[in-house]
């Protein structure tokens, strides 16, 4: 049999629960649940910087841009 049945999963669950303890193994998972709320907040603003980069601008736009740097020069 090559594959892992239920009871070896299960020993190999309850040998990671004794070795790190339910407190470290807790900590674990909120700090991997922190990093993975991080990254889909990243991954979001990213995607909406990335959309407004894309909009097309108008030539009304373009040229307000120009006279809001041309005050800003003098």
């Amino acid at each position: 049999m090559a594959g892992l049945s239920i009871w070896h999963v299960l020993i190999f669950a309850i040998v990671v629960i004794l070795l790190f303890g339910t407190a470290k193994l807790k900590n674990l998972g909120k700090d991997v649940g922190g990093a993975v709320k991080d990254f889909k907040k990243s991954i979001k603003e990213d995607e909406a910087t990335t959309a407004a980069l894309n909009e097309p601008r108008t030539l009304e736009h373009q040229s307000s841009t120009t006279d809001t740097n041309a005050t800003v020069k003098h």
